[in-house]
């Protein structure tokens, strides 16, 4: 090493520069600087080594900086970085559509399209909604997540801190209960308040689109009760209303499936991916019956960074992974064995309200005495902080940021699945005595 060589910057000094040069509603969520990654695990810029429960917010379901993703993107470089796919083409965009048309569920004939976050793809399937079926109206659910962007922000079902300091919301968009059998809402409460919005605020003729994510992520990792997806389907054939189904954090392997979808037994209008499809890269796709993504004009999809060929060389590099790691399921798998390593400290902490997931989508909800009606955010931001303390990297959600969420690569080595939650089990040990 070169004695001369100038010392890296400290977490303290870049958080002090971040906080200089970036406006403060871009949050953080641990005061981490990442100097370089591997599958489940970050080192930062000083050199401590983190475990990964975050994931990226569920994007690294292949893990960090997996060999066959790192190989696709450096070939990929080798030939050419960008034209804009709607200007000069590229194979690898039709092959991508291509090979998700043909994992996508159901039977009927399908295209596809591809774009650069969650939020872009959420917008736009909206957008094919409206444009085939010429109606305005949007139904989403109570604590759900769609994106950031005004269109995608109205569709949120969480005012704080998405929605208070930003003014009026695009019109025509409701939000209806999504079931949780902790805080008794089932699903024909739910279907009673669509049928309630059709008699008393819109028809049923004026509504293009049903939105709703089989696992509710930034809501608090809830799945959705077995009787809902169908149901809703049901009622969208009912009354000519197009499907979405918001796959964003649950698709590419993370639910114990390619499609969390697959395991409700229905088969979508539309469906919207990112996260885990790049990756690590940007991309994300919307995926839908033909008849209804040929609805806009030539023109009116599209952008200018969508489907960039770095990012679907990796997408592909994922699908191969996934399949030749049968990573949907290690998946159920480890989401089974963490779930019941969580029941286990549920017995020893009566502040743990419900365990629950699907595949390897887990949460834990904290809330004082186990009652759900007595939140407790403050007990899992204290998880949060005392995880950290001791190398694990956390991250919380829900309606009452009271729910710890687990989001780990779908390639986590066991041993460092166990050591972080030992921590975890530690940490909650640490909390429950300073209660006491």
């Amino acid at each position: 090493m070169n004695a001369n060589a100038p010392k890296p910057p400290s977490n303290a000094e870049l958080l002090r520069r971040r906080s200089a040069a970036l406006p403060r509603g871009y949050g953080q969520a641990h005061p981490v600087f990442a100097s370089r990654a591997d599958n489940a695990e970050i080192v930062d810029v000083e050199g401590r080594r983190w475990i990964d429960f975050c994931a990226g917010i569920a994007v690294l379901n292949t893990g960090h900086r997996h060999s066959r993703v790192v190989a696709a993107v450096r070939e990929q470089l080798e030939h050419f970085t960008h034209t804009c796919f709607q200007v000069v083409a590229y194979e690898s965009y039709v092959a991508l559509c291509e090979r998700l048309i043909a994992l996508a569920p159901g039977k009927s004939p399908k295209k596809a399209c591809l774009f650069t976050t969650g939020a872009e793809a959420v917008e736009n399937a909206v957008k094919i909604a409206r444009a085939a079926t010429n109606r305005s109206g949007v139904i989403a659910f109570g604590g759900a997540f769609h994106g950031r962007t005004l269109l995608t922000m109205a569709l949120t079902g969480k005012v704080e801190p998405y929605k208070g300091a930003f003014g009026a919301m695009p019109g025509e968009i409701f939000h209806v209960p999504y079931p949780h059998a902790l805080r008794g809402v089932r699903t024909e409460d739910s279907l009673h308040a669509i049928e309630t919005l059709f008699k008393t605020t819109i028809p049923a003729h004026r509504i293009a689109a049903i939105i709703v994510e089989p696992v509710q992520g930034e809501g608090g990792y809830i799945p959705a009760p077995a009787d809902l997806l169908p149901r809703l389907r049901a009622l969208c054939d009912q009354h000519g209303i197009v499907l979405i189904v918001d796959e964003v954090q649950t698709g590419i392997a993370r639910c114990g499936a390619l499609f969390a979808t697959e395991r409700y037994g229905i088969e979508p209008d539309l469906v919207t991916l990112a996260k885990g499809l790049g990756g690590g890269t940007t991309l994300s796709a919307v995926v839908g019956k033909a008849e209804l993504m040929d609805a806009p004009p030539p023109g009116g999809l599209g952008s200018t960074y969508a489907g960039n060929p770095l990012a679907v060389a990796a997408a592909h590099a994922v699908l191969d992974v996934i399949a030749e790691e049968d990573l949907c399921t290690r998946a159920e798998t480890l989401g089974v064995r963490m779930r019941a390593r969580f029941e286990t400290m549920r017995n020893r902490f009566p502040f743990i309200a419900e365990v629950r997931g699907l595949g390897a989508m887990t949460a834990v909800e904290f809330c004082h005495e186990g009652d759900p009606g007595r939140p407790a955010p403050e007990i899992a931001n204290a998880l949060k902080e005392e995880a950290a303390r001791r190398g694990l990297l956390l991250l919380t959600c829900g309606s009452y940021a009271n729910v710890l969420r687990v989001m780990i690569p779908l390639t986590i080595p066991e041993a460092v699945l166990d050591e972080g939650l030992d921590i975890i089990e530690a940490s909650l040990q640490a909390i429950a005595e300073r209660k006491n």
